[in-house]
């Protein structure tokens, strides 16, 4: 399918194209945040539900039955356009929509700013429950969008792969206790994906130009392939995100820190 609309979306584009048979507009927010206020026919994804849940590696992607599960309950079918949003500025709605080209769902948009955008535009929440036709969705698992432990040990030695570390700089060196050894990857470059959003502009993304030249001031270009990650691959829904919009060639390896920090045969940079 055809992508309908763009990449990233504005609050006020959304709000044009609305209401539409072709959307599916997912919230991936906390049931209570959604139970006090979600866009107009938005339907509810948990957190939870988009990752394994298995220690370490919390992080990884589900089991293909559970993702079946999954994206049958919400309705997904091939016409429909996915509109992903949170109340984080964009963390685990690019999760999702990482998950969804796992599983060959490419029409799908973010919402810039997600719910806190929204709001602060003015625009209506609604406390309905939405009516969900279910579909029967049959996942197929694409895993060239996904950095496994044994792809990002390879890639220490390789020049042409940047390893893009989007947790938080304490985290990066080491000084913050996350696993059972802390540090990072070495060779991994340390960009916050807190620094990926515009935080006097309700957590929209910065403008593309200065995010691709701050990007490639610390080596994440377009002729290097890019593995991001952060601590489950959640924050690193984002940098993903941020890193197809400006054309790099990435992928996200959800086993992440939590993994790669818990693992007795990794190396560690501090």
């Amino acid at each position: 399918m055809t992508n309908l609309l763009p990449l990233v979306l504005e609050p006020e584009e959304l709000l044009l194209a609305l209401p539409s048979d072709k959307l599916l507009i997912v919230a991936v927010c906390a049931e209570k945040v959604y139970a006090e206020g979600h866009l107009p026919g938005a339907v509810l994804v948990q957190p939870s539900e988009l990752v394994c849940g298995i220690k370490p590696a919390t992080g990884k992607l589900p089991a293909k039955d559970q993702l079946d599960e999954l994206f049958s309950r919400i309705g997904l079918a091939d016409d429909k356009h996915i509109i992903a949003y949170d109340d984080e500025g964009g963390g685990w709605a690019g999760r999702l929509l990482w998950t969804l080209d796992v599983i060959g769902h490419s029409s799908y948009s973010l919402l810039n700013g997600g719910q806190i955008a929204w709001a602060s535009a003015g625009l209506p929440l609604v406390t309905n429950q939405v009516e969900v036709i279910p579909t029967n969705y049959d996942a197929s698992i694409d895993r060239s969008f996904i950095a496994d432990i044994e792809e990002v040990m390879a890639s220490i030695e390789d020049d042409a792969i940047v390893v893009w570390d989007a947790r938080a700089k304490e985290e990066y060196e080491g000084t913050k206790t996350t696993a059972e050894k802390n540090g990072h990857i070495p060779g991994a470059v340390n960009f916050d994906w807190l620094d990926v959003m515009d935080r006097e502009n309700s957590l929209k993304l910065k403008p593309l130009d200065t995010l691709r030249e701050e990007l490639q001031s610390i080596g994440i270009s377009p002729e290097k392939k890019v593995i991001t990650h952060c601590q489950t691959h959640h924050r690193s829904g984002l940098t993903y995100i941020a890193g197809k919009l400006l054309g790099l060639d990435i992928k996200a390896y959800d086993g992440s820190w939590s993994e790669w920090g818990n693992h007795p045969d990794t190396p560690v940079e501090l």
